[in-house]
C-alpha cells in the first residue's frame, strides 16, 4: 500500500497555511490532488504556487472523485458541518479548522456522522503541535507533575477594524463568535489537552475594541475536574500579542513559550520542585523525538492514524470539549451564574448560543 495519501484542500485562505506547513514539506506522505476556492484569483495563484494537480470552484466535483482520500476544510467556520458532513459520506476523511461547529448539537451530529463513515474526521488544533506542549503533557502523563494547583491562560492579541473587512469576520451567523471561537480557542484547548477538563465555569464577555457583533473581550473564572483553579482571559485590544499559559502543579511549574502564534513551541519554562523530580524529567524526556511544529506536526500525526499507526491526533470529542468551555462561556456571561459541565442536550445552549438557534434546528 503506497504511504501517499491524496488531499485536496478548500478553501485557500487558511488553506493555504496548511499547505505551506503540513503538506508541501511532505510529498513522500501527500499528494496535493486539487485545490478548491470560490475566489478564482486565489485559487490560481495557490494552484500554480504549489503545483496542484487539478483545480476548481466545486465541492461537488471533489466529492464525486475516487482518487481523493482526504478533504481538508480551510473554509469560513459556518459551512463546517455542512461540507463535513457531506464529505464523510462521500467516504473521504476530514480536516477540518476551527470551529468545528457552531453547536454541542452540531458536534454530537458530526460525530455520529463520522462514525457511520468509518472515516476519520480531525478537527484543527495545530498550537498542541510543538516540543514544548508535547514535553509537558509527556510529564503530566508520566505522573511526575503531580497535583495540579493552578493556571492562568492568556490570549491578548490585536485586531483592528482592517481584520473585519472580510464580510464573514465578527458576526455571529458567519464566524459563530468572536476572541472565543477564532482566537482564544487554540489556548484554552491546550489547558484542556493538559490540566482538563473543566468541570464549572464563571465568565464575562464584552466587545469593546472594534465595532463588531460578537465579543472581543472576555475573563472567566475556572475550576477543573482535579479541583485546580484557572483564570481566563482573552482581548483582540492589545499593543502587545501574548499568548501564555502558566500552570502550576504539586511537582512542576510549566510556562508556555513567547511564540504568539505558536505558543506550542519550545522554549518553555519547565521549572522542577527538586532535584528529585528535575532527574525523573531528564530520564523520561532522554530519548523524546521532536516533533514537527503546528500543521505539520499534526498532518504528520493523522498520516500515521491514515495508515493504523496511532490514534486520531485530535478527535471530534476534543472539538466537543472546545465548543462546550465556549457554550459555558456564552451561557455565564449572558445568565451571571456558574455553568457546570459537562453539557447534554438539556442544557438551553445546546443547540446554539444565540437565542434561535433551537428554533432554527426545529
Amino acid at each position: 500500500m503506497s504511504q501517499i495519501k491524496s488531499i485536496a484542500v478548500v478553501g485557500l485562505n487558511v488553506g493555504r497555511n496548511h499547505i505551506v506547513e503540513g503538506i508541501a514539506p511532505r510529498p513522500e506522505l501527500w499528494r496535493l490532488a486539487a485545490v478548491c476556492d470560490l475566489n478564482t484569483e486565489r485559487l490560481d495563484a495557490v494552484a500554480d504556487e504549489f503545483g496542484a494537480a487539478s483545480r476548481t470552484t466545486s465541492f461537488d466535483d471533489l466529492l464525486a472523485r475516487d482518487d481523493i482520500d482526504v478533504i481538508d476544510l480551510g473554509t469560513p467556520p459556518a459551512t463546517h458541518v455542512e461540507l463535513a458532513t457531506r464529505a464523510l459520506a462521500a467516504g473521504k476523511h476530514v480536516i477540518c479548522e476551527k470551529p468545528l461547529a457552531g453547536s454541542i448539537a452540531d458536534v454530537d451530529r458530526l460525530a455520529e456522522a463520522e462514525k457511520k463513515s468509518g472515516r476519520l474526521l480531525m478537527p484543527v488544533f495545530q498550537y498542541r503541535y510543538g516540543d514544548g506542549v508535547q514535553k509537558a503533557r509527556r510529564i503530566i502523563d508520566a505522573g511526575i507533575a503531580g497535583k495540579p494547583y493552578l493556571g492562568t491562560v492568556e490570549t491578548h492579541w490585536k485586531r483592528t477594524p482592517a481584520y473585519y473587512e472580510v464580510p464573514w469576520r465578527g458576526k455571529w451567523a458567519t464566524e459563530l463568535g468572536g476572541v472565543l471561537m477564532t482566537h482564544a480557542i487554540h489556548q484554552h484547548d491546550m489547558l484542556n489537552y493538559l490540566m482538563g477538563p473543566v468541570a464549572k465555569l464563571f465568565a464575562r464577555a464584552t466587545t469593546r475594541v472594534n465595532a463588531i457583533e460578537v465579543e472581543d473581550c472576555v475573563a472567566a473564572s475556572l475550576e477543573m475536574e482535579s479541583g485546580a483553579l484557572v483564570a481566563l482571559s482573552a482581548t483582540l485590544g492589545s499593543q502587545n500579542e501574548i499568548s501564555r499559559l502558566r500552570l502550576m502543579f504539586e511537582n512542576v511549574t510549566f510556562e508556555s513559550g513567547g511564540e504568539v502564534y505558536s505558543p506550542g513551541d519550545e522554549p518553555w519554562q519547565i521549572l522542577p520542585a527538586n532535584d528529585e523530580v528535575a532527574t525523573g524529567i531528564e530520564a523520561l524526556l532522554k530519548d523524546y523525538k521532536p516533533v514537527g511544529r503546528r500543521y505539520l506536526g499534526q498532518l504528520d500525526a493523522f498520516h500515521e492514524a491514515l495508515h493504523g499507526r496511532g490514534p486520531n491526533p485530535v478527535t471530534v470529542a476534543d472539538a466537543r470539549r472546545s465548543l462546550e468551555l465556549a457554550t459555558a462561556f456564552y451561557h455565564s456571561a449572558e445568565t451571571g451564574k456558574d455553568v457546570a459541565l459537562p453539557l447534554g442536550p438539556d442544557h438551553p445552549k445546546y443547540w446554539g448560543w444565540r437565542l434561535d438557534e433551537k428554533e432554527a434546528a426545529e
